[in-house]
Formats: C-alpha cells, structure tokens, sequence
C-alpha cells in the first residue's frame, strides 16, 4: 500500500496533541496511522479505513492536506 502511486488521493495528517492519559485503542490509532510523536507528520493514502481511523482520533490529529 504506496501512497505515491500515480492518480491515488492521498491525506496528510499532523499529530497535534499527546496520547497520554488517552484510551489504549487512541494510541494504537495513532500508531496506525504511522504517528505515534508531538508533530510528526504522515502522507497516507485517502481511503475509507485510513478516514475512519482519523475520525477516531480527531481531536489529536489535523488534516494538513488533501490532495
């Protein structure tokens, strides 16, 4: 799964806040979607699985981009 391929659409997301004192699943969403530090930032590839998981933890995370 490449988020680099050619016509795909892809997200960028930000972790914004800390996982401390989180529910466990939170945190193992964030390592999911590849973040798991203070503004670490990931490019992933825009599909319902990856949307659902940011809106598991939107109130840690920001969308940078879309495109």
């Amino acid at each position: 799964m490449s988020a680099k391929k050619t016509g795909s659409k892809t997200v960028t997301v930000q972790q914004i806040a800390s996982p401390l004192r989180r529910e466990p699943s939170q945190r193992q969403t964030l390592i999911g979607l590849g973040l798991n530090k203070m503004r670490r930032t990931r490019t992933l590839e825009d599909t319902p699985a990856v949307r659902g998981m940011i809106g598991k933890v939107a109130h840690l995370v920001r969308v940078v981009d879309e495109a």
